[in-house]
C-alpha cells in the first residue's frame, strides 16, 4: 500500500507517489470488479446481444448497403461493436465516482496522505482494464459469429489500440459526469442521453449514406464515428477506408487528434470539479 511506504520511505518523488498512490486506487478498483463478477458479466452480455440481434435480425437487410462498399455485414459490424461497447463501459467510470462520492468514501480517501489525482487516475486506469478484457471476449464472440481479419495482425491490434484510447478519453468525459452528479442514478441517467446518439446516429452499425442527408454531416464527423472508421478500416483493409472516402493513415490520426485532444480538455475540467467537490 501506498500509505504503508510513504512511514518507511518519505523521500521519494511526488511523481513516484502520483503512480504508486494511482496504482493504489486502480487495484482497489479492479478487486471490486473481481468481487463482484456479475457487473462484468452483464456488462458483457449486452454486447453480445447487440452482436447477435444485428447479425442474425438486422444483417440480412442492412447487409445489402455495406456489399456496395465491398465489405460482409459481419465485418462492417464487429468494429462498431467494438467501439460501442467500450463507449457504454466507460459511463461506468462516471456511475463508479458518483457512487464512491454519495456514500463518502472519496472524502475518506481525502483524508489520507496521498495525491488527489489518484482518485480520477485509479478510476479511469481500471476501468480501461476492464475494456480490455471485455473488448477479448468481443474479439472471441466476433470470430464465432463469422468476422474475420482484413488486414494482418499488427493492424489488427492497432485498430484495438484506437479502440482502447478512445475509451480512455471517454472515460474521462464520463468522470466529468459523474463528479457534476448528486448520485450514481443521476449519473447514469445524463451519460445516455448524450450517449445514444453519438452511438447510432454514426457509422457503427450501417453506412452513412444510407441516413438522411441533414444528418450525415454529423454522422460523419462525430467522435465516435472518427473512432469506428480508423478502427475499422485498420481491421478490414483500404476498402474500409475506401467506404469513408479517406485513407487509414488519415482516418487513424484523424481518431489520435479527436482521443488527445478530449484528453486535453476533459483530464483539466474533472480534475478541478474533483477538487471542488472534496
Amino acid at each position: 500500500m501506498a500509505l504503508a511506504e510513504l512511514t518507511t520511505s518519505p523521500h521519494r518523488s511526488r511523481l513516484y507517489w502520483m503512480v504508486a498512490d494511482a496504482l493504489t486506487i486502480t487495484k482497489r478498483n479492479l478487486l471490486n470488479y473481481v468481487r463482484i463478477p456479475q457487473s462484468l458479466v452483464f456488462s458483457t452480455i449486452q454486447p453480445v446481444m447487440f452482436v447477435l440481434l444485428f447479425r442474425y435480425v438486422f444483417g440480412g437487410a442492412i447487409g445489402s448497403e455495406t456489399s456496395k462498399l465491398g465489405l460482409s455485414y459481419v465485418n462492417y459490424l464487429m468494429p462498431g461493436i467494438f467501439i460501442q461497447t467500450i463507449a457504454f463501459g466507460s459511463v461506468q467510470t462516471g456511475v463508479g465516482l458518483a457512487e464512491d462520492l454519495q456514500k463518502g468514501l472519496i472524502e475518506r480517501f481525502h483524508a489520507l496522505p496521498m495525491t488527489r489525482s489518484a482518485v480520477l487516475a485509479g478510476r479511469t486506469i481500471a476501468d480501461l482494464i476492464r475494456n480490455l478484457v471485455v473488448i477479448v471476449i468481443m474479439v472471441i464472440v466476433g470470430f464465432l459469429v463469422g468476422f474475420r481479419i482484413g488486414t494482418n495482425v499488427g493492424e489488427f491490434f492497432a485498430g484495438i489500440g484506437i479502440a482502447l484510447l478512445f475509451a480512455y478519453a471517454l472515460s474521462w468525459f464520463f468522470a466529468l459526469i459523474g463528479l457534476a452528479a448528486p448520485n450514481s442514478e443521476t449519473a447514469q441517467v445524463m451519460a445516455f442521453p448524450l450517449l445514444f446518439p453519438l452511438t447510432f446516429a454514426s457509422s457503427a452499425f450501417v453506412p452513412v449514406e444510407s441516413m438522411p442527408s441533414w444528418l450525415r454531416g454529423f454522422a460523419n464527423h462525430q467522435p465516435l464515428s472518427v473512432a469506428v472508421n480508423a478502427a475499422r478500416s485498420l481491421m478490414d483493409g483500404p476498402v474500409a477506408a475506401r467506404a469513408a472516402q479517406s485513407t487509414t493513415g488519415d482516418l487513424t490520426i484523424t481518431a489520435i487528434i479527436w482521443c488527445i485532444g478530449l484528453l486535453i480538455i476533459m483530464i483539466p475540467l474533472s480534475v478541478n470539479i474533483y477538487r471542488k467537490r472534496v
